[in-house]
């Protein structure tokens, strides 16, 4: 009888434990932030608003550490209930009885996880296709290269480009922001971009929009977003590609319609006109050997 009795016990402080973590957890979810600085955010550099397909990434991140959260405080509280339940007391000098298996535990220890990897991989692969959907119609187009350690952005819509140069960091001095390479989109407007590498593999990565693409050498990415906030954000490379991957940093402008032409206007002032192609690419040497090629 005091067994059952220290069972129940030990039941009863590990739900509520359970049920203290829960409801911290929906406290949490309900209190505002600011913008990549809250829990409803998920801690991330961004808002819901701050594209048309963040809203969704957020979601399935939130989901992911909810979730996550959920399994620990389950997990945490079996752990407590087994540990003051089962422990061993004055007296006790007797040997529990032993099991070598437990067939309906097993299962449910199989069962359990291959049904939460599967909610995962439902909702994770929503999330990727429409975050990878082409089939809107581009209001502009935009074509983005990579080199060692700049960026060249075509602006194909406006017939326009931008050649970056290396900007070199001296000490912890990160740069003046105006220096950085800058990349104009106009608010409100679909933009799609074409990624491509012009020497080894980098990575297009703007954190705010929570998107993140790589670029290979010889291959060509895609990827459409209408950028809904204005403001100015921070672009990197996410790809160790060298000595100065560090400095290979840009700026990306999210600006009104006239803005944004006015920027146009003065490329073209300063004659860059067209395009900056594959011309502009490292050109690596071929062996022919017997065989083939090397």
């Amino acid at each position: 009888m005091r067994e059952i009795q220290h069972r129940r016990r030990g039941l009863k402080s590990a739900g509520a434990l359970a049920a203290l973590v829960a409801l911290a957890a929906g406290c949490s979810m309900e209190t505002p932030s600011n913008p990549g600085k809250g829990i409803d955010v998920g801690f991330l550099p961004s808002t819901r608003d701050m594209t048309d397909r963040s809203g969704q990434l957020i979601d399935l991140w939130n989901g992911a550490w909810i979730a996550a959260v959920g399994v620990a405080a389950l997990v945490w509280a079996l752990v407590l209930w087994s540990v003051i339940a089962y422990r061993k007391r004055k007296n006790d000098n007797e040997l529990p009885i032993q099991l070598r298996y437990h067939v309906p535990l097993e299962i449910m220890y199989t069962v359990v996880p291959i049904i939460m990897v599967g909610f995962l991989f439902v909702f994770s692969t929503r999330a990727t296709a429409e975050m990878n959907d082409m089939n809107a119609e581009p209001d502009l187009e935009v074509e983005v290269y990579g080199k060692q350690w700049s960026w060249d952005f075509n602006y194909t819509s406006d017939d326009v480009y931008y050649s970056g140069d290396r900007i070199s960091f001296i000490g912890d001095e990160v740069g003046a922001q105006e220096t950085l390479p800058t990349l104009y989109l106009p608010v409100d407007e679909t933009v799609e971009f074409t990624i491509k590498s012009r020497d080894v593999i980098h990575s297009f990565w703007i954190p705010a929009f929570l998107y993140k693409i790589d670029m290979m050498p010889g291959q060509v990415n895609t990827f459409q977003v209408t950028p809904q906030e204005e403001g100015v954000y921070s672009g990197k490379c996410a790809e160790l590609c060298g000595e100065y991957h560090a400095e290979m940093v840009f700026n990306v402008a999210v600006v009104d319609r006239d803005t944004y032409d006015a920027e146009m206007e003065k490329l073209r002032e300063a004659g860059n006109i067209g395009t900056r192609g594959d011309e502009y690419n490292r050109q690596y040497q071929v062996r022919e050997s017997s065989n083939g090629i090397d």
